[in-house]
């Protein structure tokens, strides 16, 4: 049994995110050094003692995102040699994650393989945030806990008092979306579409519902070089959409993406911090929700032992009233954060 005590550490693809959970659940991130030797050779050493005790490792694979798995599997050994007594993966954003199932002749499924190189570096169980496709979970031995950021996308949406809503989506992530557009109230279209080739390339097919004067809000779990966004924002412009939204968990945000959003008729691209945003990012264009509040209530009630779905049931309100801690978290340093948090 693990020590009636936690600690969080970080790895280095995003650690003003770890700061933030520390911050909102009023502990300091553990020390730990994560580094490069001079022949590219990934090194972790733990600076505390931290046998029996509850560990949990922040870590989202983005870029550089082989470099990110590699410091999160070596991090998990590293703890595992002393001698923690659970291992928890923190992985706001799981890497490879496309990449889950045969679609092609002779191609590999990496997201198992991730999977798979996670349980056997010794992680005892993974807390993530929407998946590319849930069914992912599967694909591990050990307990999966996937946060979703849909509540406080929708929570953002409907403070902003949009008239005559739609809310757009993909098919693979319509079920999700469905719980979005059921939050505001909103109807439902569905842009079909298909990937051509393994180039990042979309081909629009058809849009499916009624957009034609009305705010289109287009939902999706990331955006990458968003071709199929702009492909998706020019269709709903020729159906008569008047303005245009879209929310994200995951803002990759490969290639020349930030130059053509900003250059694109989108009223606004909201996504969340699992993933650093570029220095350069036009931020008037861009709003960037902390989920640190939604990691840091997940990770308490991992830790006691607790329902970490009971944060999305219809009776809790909290992950909500998150929505608008983060921005304020990096002015007001002396704040407090929400008092669900202090209960601890």
């Amino acid at each position: 049994m693990y020590a009636d005590e936690f600690s969080i550490y970080a790895g280095n693809a995003n650690r003003p995110l770890a700061e933030q959970i520390c911050r909102y659940l009023r502990t300091e991130l553990g020390k730990a050094e994560v580094f490069k030797f001079a022949n590219d050779n990934i090194f972790v050493r733990v600076m505390e003692n931290v046998r029996e005790q509850d560990v949990f490792l922040v870590q989202p694979t983005s870029r550089p995102v082989n470099d990110s798995v590699m410091e999160l599997l070596i991090m998990i050994d590293a703890f595992k040699r002393a001698s923690a007594g659970r291992i928890t993966a923190v992985m706001p954003y799981y890497a490879y994650g496309r990449s889950d199932k045969k679609d092609q002749p002779r191609v590999p499924i990496t997201a198992r393989l991730v999977a798979d190189m996670l349980t056997v570096a010794g992680a005892d169980r993974v807390l993530t945030m929407d998946l590319h496709q849930g069914q992912i979970q599967g694909f591990f031995s050990i307990p999966v806990d996937e946060l979703t950021a849909v509540n406080i996308l929708s929570r953002y949406i409907r403070d902003k008092n949009l008239d005559d809503i739609v809310v757009v989506s993909e098919l693979g992530f319509a079920k999700k979306a469905r719980n979005f557009a059921e939050i505001l109230e909103a109807p439902l279209a569905i842009v079909e579409k298909r990937r051509v080739g393994n180039e990042d390339k979309t081909e629009l097919m058809n849009i499916i519902g009624e957009v034609s004067g009305k705010t289109a809000v287009i939902i999706d779990d990331e955006i990458d070089t968003a071709g199929s966004l702009l492909e998706a924002v020019a269709s709903l412009v020729s159906e008569g959409a008047v303005a245009i939204y879209s929310c994200a968990t995951h803002g990759v945000f490969s290639n020349s993406s930030l130059e053509l959003i900003e250059a694109s008729p989108l009223t606004e691209v909201i996504v969340t911090d699992t993933i650093p945003l570029p220095a350069d990012a036009n931020r008037d264009k861009v709003t960037v929700l902390s989920i640190a509040p939604l990691f840091g209530e997940a990770i308490k009630r991992i830790h006691r032992g607790e329902s970490v779905g009971a944060l999305f049931s219809s009776e809790v309100q909290l992950v909500e009233e998150m929505t608008f801690w983060g921005s304020h978290a990096a002015d007001e340093e002396a704040d407090d954060p929400p008092a669900a948090a202090a209960e601890g």
